[in-house]
């Protein structure tokens, strides 16, 4: 196996020598340039550099711009800035501009290639940090949340819409419909997104703590402190903080939350310091923030400050279409988890799930199909491995919806929903006469989103088509 590629740029012959020598006896794959116009040269070929060592005065032009070149062109390279003539404002500005040393000459062999080791080091965590980083963003692409319905569509399309902006967001629903799966889109999404993100549940952490565990505190602040400790506000600079369950946070600290929001500066417990803050926030709650106000138990101006974009998550009983297609994913992932693993869930079984009113939403949802993984092991699930209050919503023939047929050479998956989905309303509107009011009532839909699903689907009563 070869080992990393090392590129070293300076117009001296015996260092040159001398440096090739060196790293060419500890397995490195070494090149050498004398100019910039030669090292720019080597570095347009494919082959990654991972570290450069590089003369701040050339012949024909200056070792910092080379630098980040180089950088610029080799991902993840790590560049050792070295001269005979440095002084303190030259060695801080090349760790400024991204070297990862500077070193005066003349130098000792030993110290650079240590310092060397040292870089491959930071090479590797850096591109370890960029693949977490991907991984994450990959995650929580728009098309990794499941769904289909207009309901989440049209979630989706506001997340799009406000990702890239810096306006606090307040992320309201039910729990279990996934809201910080929402926030993590939006951030994830956003030119912070390679910033971190950082949670932290209002509800979680009792009052007296939470303070110092938001703006941190500083050494004898309190009995216990016994070293400074930064916050999560501190640990999400540049990126964003999730405030979860915002609606449970005491109101003596609502205040202080208040002076971040309008001045972006917090004072850790225990410090008379500010300290300034670049980061996004997005608060989520499961309560009526707006009756919260009402009774005194949330700042009407903390509120409106959070609320600048409001983002509503459906609860999953208003969005019974994407059942099938949450079912097959949580099924898959928890088959993937498994040394058995499902494989799939019986018409009957699907019928009594999209009927089920899901108090506890996709949580609840998640957590039925991960048992069940385990319980069954392998297998299609039927409607007799379902917990009898799921079973209880399964239909007597009469009332229930008819379910397309799997046959050998399977089904269009999502005809079938959209099918599911037709009989459903026709059925409601059978019911009521073709009373579209009524109809939403029943389905537990807006009126405006049920006339716009007739309308899309053409749908029409009996006497239309005679």
């Amino acid at each position: 196996m070869q080992g990393p590629r090392i590129l070293i740029v300076d117009d001296e012959a015996s260092l040159r020598s001398a440096l090739f020598r060196a790293f060419d006896r500890k397995g490195f794959q070494v090149l050498t340039a004398s100019s910039v116009r030669e090292a720019e040269t080597i570095s347009q070929s494919d082959n990654l550099i991972s570290i450069a060592l590089v003369d701040l005065r050339l012949p024909d032009g200056d070792g910092l711009q080379l630098m980040e070149k180089l950088k610029e062109t080799h991902k993840g390279c790590q560049v050792i800035i070295f001269t005979g003539f440095g002084s303190i404002e030259t060695a801080v500005q090349a760790t400024q501009r991204g070297a990862f040393h500077f070193v005066t000459k003349p130098f000792n062999l030993e110290e650079i290639l240590s310092l060397v080791e040292k870089a491959l080091v930071q090479r590797q965590l850096e591109t370890q940090n960029r693949q977490l980083k991907s991984a994450l963003h990959n995650k929580y692409r728009f098309d990794s949340i499941i769904g289909k319905s207009e309901e989440i569509n049209r979630v989706l399309d506001l997340v799009g819409r406000v990702a890239d902006s810096d306006s606090n967001v307040l992320v309201t629903g039910e729990s279990g419909t996934g809201k910080e799966l929402i926030a993590k889109a939006i951030h994830y999404n956003s030119d912070r997104s390679m910033k971190a993100f950082v949670p932290i549940n209002c509800g979680a952490i009792p009052k007296d703590l939470l303070e110092s565990e938001l703006f941190g505190h500083v050494k004898g602040a309190f009995t216990g402190a016994v070293a400074n400790r930064p916050g999560r506000f501190e640990a999400a600079e540049g990126g964003t903080i999730f405030l979860d369950e915002i609606g449970d946070m005491d109101v003596s600290l609502q205040v202080k939350l208040l002076r971040v929001l309008q001045e972006r500066k917090f004072e850790p417990v225990g410090s008379t310091k500010s300290v300034s803050t670049n980061i996004r926030i997005i608060a989520a709650t499961n309560i009526d923030l707006e009756k919260a106000v009402e009774e005194g138990r949330f700042r009407e101006d903390l509120y409106y400050r959070l609320n600048v974009i409001p983002i509503t998550v459906p609860a999953l009983r208003n969005r019974r279409t994407d059942i099938p297609l949450l079912l097959n994913h949580f099924i898959d992932k928890y088959s993937k988890d498994s040394s058995r693993g499902l494989d799939g869930i019986s018409e009957p079984a699907l019928e009594a799930l999209c009927n089920y009113p899901w108090p506890g939403n996709i949580r609840e949802l998640e957590n039925l199909i991960e048992r069940l993984s385990i319980l069954k092991g392998s297998g299609s699930i039927s409607a007799e491995d379902l917990p009898p209050k799921y079973r209880g919503q399964a239909s007597n023939g009469q009332a229930g919806v008819r379910m397309a047929q799997i046959t050998d050479d399977g089904l269009d998956f999502n005809s079938a929903v959209d099918a599911y989905e037709n009989e459903l309303i026709l059925r409601a509107l059978e019911k009521t006469g073709w009373n579209r009011n009524q109809a939403a009532i029943l389905l537990k839909l807006n009126r405006t989103t049920l006339v716009e699903k007739i309308k899309k689907k053409g749908l029409k009563p009996p006497e239309a088509n005679a």
